[in-house]
């Protein structure tokens, strides 16, 4: 079997052989890395993510390298029409994501290979960030800093400084992220709330059955949903007027499940305390954009899942569906499994 590998900054060509000499020996495995560096691989998936897979063009080298591969391992390289004509004899496509935006599943379902990304991957490393960032914006963490490196000593900050300890998180989701979440915020001994119509009750977490309960009721609340048509900027300026004033609002799931114009208006007019957000409608922000004005909000670079340990989970992942395809001649968690008859 002809496996061939696209690596890219995040996670190397290396990560997906290693990986997948363990589990395949007998393929036939190759390996070139995606032109650029992070940053411009970031924002063509970004292009993707709102334009879908064609939106950017495979470069000429993954053409090439594709003409007689079976088998293609992937993170954020795009997947487009073009490619599937240049690489006949393909039959799976393996994703290290959970997101397939950049992978154009219709064509590749007209063409009879299966697609399948991976699920809960990075679910830690995003459980952890969402901690970070809440302990960041109720203790002033990142503008204490700020002001230090500046030369001052700042001792006022907008918003109550609260204990995070015995406080109400609400989380907007709950499936791989909210588990880990649930499991690490317990020595805090916080009241988890949860809104999620598709998830299954979990200890320690009661579930509530509106996401204005959520909102209403929380210090603190956390995105966790995927971002699918029927959550597409499903929160907004009345779930925000629900909040409380002293509470935090954290995304570090798709910018896209927010309406982020009513979230800057809570935030800039003191509506709520504070934001935590690792994600954006447009990345990176522009010079000028007026997000890097707000004195509350804590920002990250959408890395939410850029962890050592989640690259390498994502390597493994693929690497087991592969084997899974190689000894069946299927992948049952192939997002067009049923159409291709799988």
């Amino acid at each position: 079997m002809r496996v061939q590998v696209v690596g890219d900054g995040f996670i190397p060509e290396c990560d997906f052989v290693e990986e997948l000499g363990a589990r395949v020996p007998d393929a036939d495995v190759r390996s070139i890395a995606l032109p650029g560096d992070k940053r411009s691989q970031h924002a063509a998936q970004q292009i993707m993510e709102v334009s879908g897979a064609n939106a950017v063009a495979a470069p000429e080298e993954v053409l090439s390298a594709v003409s007689d591969a079976e088998v293609l391992c992937v993170h954020f390289a795009p997947v487009g029409a073009r490619l599937f004509d240049a690489a006949p004899d393909l039959k799976l496509v393996a994703v290290a994501r959970t997101g397939l935006e950049n992978i154009d599943v219709e064509a590749a379902t007209a063409r009879g290979v299966g697609v399948v990304g991976v699920y809960g991957r990075n679910a830690s490393a995003v459980a952890e960030l969402q901690i970070g960032l809440i302990l960041a914006e109720a203790r002033d963490i990142s503008r204490a800093d700020a002001s230090i490196k500046a030369g001052g000593w700042r001792k006022e900050f907008p918003g109550p400084r609260v204990e995070l300890g015995g406080r109400t998180v609400g989380m907007v989701g709950f499936g791989h992220v909210g588990k880990h979440f649930a499991k690490k915020l317990s020595g805090f001994e916080c009241r988890l709330l949860a809104y999620d119509p598709y998830g299954a009750d979990h200890p320690g977490v009661t579930r509530v059955s509106t996401l204005d309960e959520i909102f209403a009721e929380s210090d603190c609340v956390v995105v966790q949903a995927r971002h699918t048509p029927e959550t597409e900027r499903f929160i907004g300026a009345k779930q925000f007027s629900l909040m409380k004033p002293g509470a935090y609002f954290v995304n570090v799931a798709r910018s896209r499940l927010v309406d982020t114009d009513a979230l800057y208006e809570a935030l800039s007019t003191g509506q709520i305390a504070g934001a935590g957000l690792d994600v954006f409608d447009a990345e990176p922000l522009a010079e000028d954009s007026p997000w890097r004005q707000l004195d509350n909000v804590t920002m990250t670079t959408h890395f939410g899942g850029d962890t050592e340990e989640t690259n390498r989970t994502s390597a493994a992942l693929v690497a087991a569906a592969v084997a899974e395809f190689a000894a069946t001649g299927r992948v049952g968690a192939a997002v067009n499994a049923e159409a291709l008859g799988w």
